[in-house]
């Protein structure tokens, strides 16, 4: 019997499940059946926070959990895959289809922290449910005489999320590029299919002067704290020429060294946000006016350095996260409604880069609290029991979603179709490898 085509359930007076239904079911119960070792995955990356590339102790956790999963060696795992903390873990049956290309199913793991306040956004909890997915689909799998192509269930370690974009890096080196759909998602203050995070630019932006004697001889000086100061209130002023859908917010991070002193350098620190990358530039245009202006104003020269990598918005793939809703609704998961979802808040993530080149889906899920990400009300819910039921609840959805992918054929061609449109709108096909 297929996927598919249905039967009975044991016990049930009129019930009856398809064959996909039951290989969900599987993938549940195997989820459950992991659910210490993974609470314990969890706890063990978010009591040691790692910034940015600094992850070792989360790399180990993760590459040794996939190493351990019994039996020994099912899964083939390459610890520093392109970057010192990313990795590899892969698994694929061998269903004797080696004539056809397997489908690639990718499932992602973040575990990098903010400074100060550790883990308050979840990052320990993107990680296991990442995991346990990719357990769940392989527990479903494994044992059957084989799916309509055979398939390679990819686990992904993604270092650096919150600053400078590990993904980014990764597709560089072309981590992504036999991957067919790859699956992720974020923990927040509601359940959301899909949330439409936005573009972001950074700038570094360096102002040099003179030094002189602050009261004895000012006049000799050029002062690089106020070319910093123009330049805040520059941006202060364009605001109100902004679109609403724009995002401007910036800190002077050196403003000199002593009252007396006329500051001969000043450094400040910008994120642009905007929609998609078409909007981007416009903005960052703006921006860098202003920036060049409080230069020419105090006679200072200034210094506009981009950050290594700009964050893309994510691309919405409306064919993957309805599946994903309906799988989600039979657990019970209540989503906010599709205009709340396509207006909310939103922030940026370099998984928006990995959806420019492979179709995925980035849900955000509840976790037991009301309070924000990036405080440490948040960090203290993403280590507590309570949020591991959400958690792995949001990890069955994935599964069950990674399965329709494989035996609907029909799905994954609208998974795929969309996927072109919308790179279409973002006039970016052309530039895609």
């Amino acid at each position: 019997m297929r996927p598919g085509e249905e039967r009975p359930v044991e016990g049930g007076a009129c019930a009856s499940l398809s064959e996909l239904e039951l290989l969900k079911l599987r993938a549940s119960e195997c989820i459950d059946e992991a659910a210490e070792r993974l609470g314990a995955l969890s706890r063990a990356i978010w009591s040691e926070p790692e910034l940015a590339y600094e992850e070792h102790h989360a790399h180990s956790v993760l590459t040794r959990f996939f190493e351990s999963e019994p039996p020994a060696g099912s899964w083939a795992v390459q610890p520093h895959y392109q970057l010192a903390t990313a990795f590899r873990a892969e698994w694929g049956p061998p269903w004797g289809l080696a004539a056809l290309r397997p489908l690639h199913l990718g499932f992602l793991c973040e575990y990098d922290a903010l400074p100060g306040i550790g883990h308050a956004c979840g990052h320990n909890l993107i990680a296991e449910v990442g995991a346990a997915a990719a357990l769940g689909v392989r527990g479903a799998l494994e044992g059957l005489p084989g799916p309509p192509l055979p398939v390679k269930v990819v686990v992904l370690g993604t270092p650096a999320e919150e600053d400078g974009g590990g993904k980014i890096d990764l597709i560089e080196a072309g981590a992504f590029k036999n991957l067919d759909v790859v699956f992720m998602a974020h923990p927040s203050q509601e359940n959301a299919a899909y949330l439409p995070d936005v573009a972001e630019h950074d700038v570094t932006v360096k102002y040099y002067g003179k030094a002189s004697h602050a009261a004895a001889y000012p006049w000799e000086g050029l002062n690089a704290l106020d070319a910093a100061v123009l330049a805040y209130n520059n941006l202060s002023v364009l605001r109100q020429q902004m679109k609403p859908t724009w995002r401007v917010h910036g800190i002077i991070k050196n403003g000199g060294v002593k009252p007396n002193i006329i500051p001969s350098y000043s450094e400040l620190i910008y994120y642009f946000r905007a929609p998609s990358m078409k909007e981007l530039p416009v903005l960052t245009k703006k921006a860098e006016d202003c920036f060049r202006a409080a230069a020419l104003a105090t006679g200072c020269t200034v210094e506009i350095k981009g950050g290594a990598h700009d964050y893309y918005n994510v691309l919405p793939n409306k064919s993957l996260w309805k599946a994903y809703a309906e799988n989600g609704k039979k657990l019970g998961i209540d989503f906010i409604s599709e205009d709340a979802m396509l207006s909310g808040p939103s922030g940026s993530t370099d998984f928006g880069n990995v959806t420019f080149v492979v179709p995925g889906i980035h849900p955000y899920f509840y976790i037991g609290t009301n309070a924000l990400n990036h405080t440490e009300q948040y960090t203290e819910a993403a280590g507590s029991p309570e949020a591991q039921f959400y958690a792995l609840r949001t990890a069955k959805a994935l599964a069950m979603t990674a399965l329709d992918v494989i035996f609907k054929p029909e799905l994954l061609e609208r998974i795929r179709e969309d996927f072109k449109l919308k790179l279409q709108e973002e006039e970016y096909l052309n530039t895609v490898e």
